[in-house]
């Protein structure tokens, strides 16, 4: 015979509805933070002084020999 304690299936309910409702508030908290302190416009032209090094006006060409491999290595790090 099995005995069913309600009581104690309601306690364990309540801390996994609590759990999962404290979860979601943490969740979208940190949404909501991540989103504001993210920058507006990160990929937008930088203004003042700054510069933009980042460029897809330069075509590289990939190395074809070890010798080749080296040198872009030494040249651009990669």
């Amino acid at each position: 015979m099995i005995i069913f304690r309600f009581r104690k299936w309601w306690v364990r309910t309540k801390y996994i509805a609590v759990f999962v409702i404290l979860t979601f508030v943490l969740y979208e908290l940190f949404r909501i933070v991540g989103g504001w302190i993210e920058p507006a416009g990160r990929y937008r032209e930088p203004m003042g002084k700054a510069l933009k090094v980042f460029g897809h006006e330069e075509q590289v060409m990939e190395p074809r020999t070890a010798m080749e491999r080296l040198l872009f290595f030494y040249k651009y790090g990669e």
